[in-house]
């Protein structure tokens, strides 16, 4: 068995479920005022942070080329004065497709330049290589998840179970 590949299925199974909230998602929900957390801006956070932990470490991340600062950010910042940060200008449907896109593209690269023993690279995530991806997959699908639950709740949508993701599919 080939771990890399295994773990490169996943990302693209995870990833194509969350192509599917975006598509899915009704304009009216896209930036919906009584959320907490906008729809889209859950579908930056999960993509964001999913490209940042497929990095070999937080001084190698090369930001996407639209990304804007602070935006991926939920809740306080994590350094001081620990501000919540509001956006003003809500990313398009299509700017989070174009993004998905771009780490669909990079993904099997970026997994199999992992090295699975390694630390994280990231000094606030104290564990292996291995563990971040499923961490990082964890993470990703907690927000697919949370997004998923939104669609059915306020737009009677559903979205489909991805179980995996061939190379040769």
């Amino acid at each position: 068995m080939d771990i890399q590949s295994v773990i490169q299925s996943q990302y693209h199974a995870s990833l194509e479920m969350l192509a599917q909230v975006v598509e899915k998602c009704p304009p009216d929900l896209w930036n919906r005022e009584e959320d907490k957390n906008r729809f889209w801006r859950l579908a930056y956070h999960a993509l964001f942070y999913t490209h940042l932990y497929l990095s070999s470490s937080d001084e190698d991340f090369i930001p996407w080329e639209k990304h804007r600062e602070k935006y991926h950010n939920m809740g306080p910042a994590p350094e001081p004065p620990h501000e919540v940060f509001q956006p003003e200008t809500p990313y398009t449907k299509a700017e989070i497709l174009e993004y998905h896109q771009f780490l669909k593209d990079k993904v099997d690269g970026l997994v199999d330049a992992v090295d699975l023993h390694a630390e994280s690279g990231f000094y606030w995530l104290p564990f292996s290589k291995l563990e971040l991806q499923l961490y990082n997959l964890r993470h990703l699908m907690q927000h697919v998840g949370e997004l998923g639950e939104r669609l059915g709740h306020s737009a009677n949508l559903e979205v489909d179970w991805v179980g995996m993701h061939r190379k040769d599919s």
